[in-house]
């Protein structure tokens, strides 16, 4: 599937039992060749109603975290000057549709979202994945140790560098978080102008090769 296919297959998912409570589905949003990637959790009350991942508090919290780095989750086009993609990040959840009141997700919902986020890798093809908060890293790295004790390291998606990180939402409520958070930036970024197409070269400080095989 391209691109309006599988966003067309997303709308219509009825994998799971979330696709009855749904307002919509929250695809993804972001430059289709971004050289970031990042991968949030599950989308909230405000992402559920505008159809747009991290949006709210934590969204504008990401979106000033980029910005210190020059990256925008802005679209752009092709003849946009300013749409350069190792400027531009592409943001998605790893669940498209929100559990009802926040709860956390289930690992049924999880395996039946998988493909589309799969899917949504293999077709952007990013240089660095930034995994945000515990359910990101379940769902790529397939590990339940806690962030804190993954993040500072490259970690690898399918030959893809991964960096984990605190989620915003956490950050908002342990703001002594936050250096930590820019530290794993900072890494990212270094990662990023290293890395080839498609991840196919990697750089950056004490690099952990947790390969994570499989595909949809």
């Amino acid at each position: 599937m391209d691109w309006p296919e599988l966003r067309a297959a997303v709308a219509a998912c009825r994998a799971c039992e979330l696709c009855q409570t749904r307002s919509q589905t929250v695809f993804g949003v972001g430059h289709a060749r971004a050289h970031w990637m990042v991968v949030g959790e599950a989308p909230g009350e405000q992402e559920d109603r505008q159809g747009e991942p991290f949006v709210g508090a934590a969204g504008q919290l990401l979106d000033r975290m980029l910005a210190a780095l020059q990256l925008s989750r802005a679209a752009g086009g092709d003849a946009d000057a300013d749409a350069d993609p190792s400027r531009r990040v592409y943001i998605a959840n790893t669940l498209k549709c929100r559990p009802p009141r926040n709860r956390n997700p289930s690992a049924e919902e999880l395996r039946a979202c998988e493909p589309f986020l799969v899917r949504q890798i293999e077709l952007l093809r990013p240089r660095i994945i930034l995994a945000m908060g515990r359910f990101a890293v379940q769902a790529l790295l397939r590990s339940d140790e806690p962030v804190g004790k993954l993040r500072g390291r490259v970690h690898r998606y399918q030959g893809v560098p991964l960096v984990v990180t605190y989620h915003p939402a956490y950050l908002l409520r342990s703001l002594t978080d936050k250096a930590k958070a820019w530290e794993d930036l900072c890494l990212a970024a270094e990662v990023a102008a290293s890395a080839g197409p498609a991840g196919d070269r990697s750089a950056g400080r004490s690099e952990e090769r947790s390969e994570r095989g499989g595909g949809a």
